[in-house]
Order: C-alpha cells, then structure tokens, then sequence
C-alpha cells in the first residue's frame, strides 16, 4: 500500500520533518536547561509543545519553498525556532528596558 501523504517531497512530509528538526532543538535546550538549572526555572511541556508546532509550519514552509528537499525542512525547524526563540528573547528584553525607562 503506498501512501501519498507521507510521499517523499509531500507537504505532509515536510511539516513532519519540521517538527523533528523543532523537537531534536527542543531536547537540546532540556539538556541544557538541566545543565544550567537556575533557581526557580523548570521545564515548560505548554512551550514545548508551541515551539515543536512553530518548528513544523517553519519546516513546511521552507521545505515546501525549495521543492521538497527534506533536509531543508529539517534545518528549518531546528534553525527557525531557535531564531524565533532568540528574537523573541531579545524584544522581551527590549520591552523591560523599556517599562524601566518610563
């Protein structure tokens, strides 16, 4: 029985291969967050979850963009959620500066 869903280049497959690239980056921020564990800072299942979701549309779009090539989509849900972590990292911190000022 062949599968047309998951067929290799299929949108399906590259929001799939998204979320793996999103959950490998997930698992490398657990790892260090035990690593480094703060007071008072625990691991969020709720931000997880969002950021592998993010991962997977990420990776769709940016596999689907270079036509189907599965490694890309990959990298784009590793590489986009920590971009997408990082800058939103940056304006919270923009945004406290701010309030500080006023």
């Amino acid at each position: 029985m062949n599968c047309v869903f998951f067929s290799a280049g299929s949108v399906a497959t590259m929001v799939l291969l998204g979320a793996l690239g999103g959950i490998v980056r997930g698992l490398v921020g657990i790892l260090k967050l035990f690593e480094q564990k703060q007071p008072g800072e625990k691991f969020r299942l709720g931000y997880f979850l969002f950021s592998v979701f993010v991962a997977a549309v990420v990776g769709g779009f940016a596999g689907a963009l270079s036509g189907g090539d599965w490694k890309v989509a990959g990298l784009a849900g590793y590489a986009g959620t920590d971009f997408l972590e990082n800058l939103y990292k940056i304006k919270a911190i923009q945004g406290t500066r701010a309030q500080g000022k006023a």
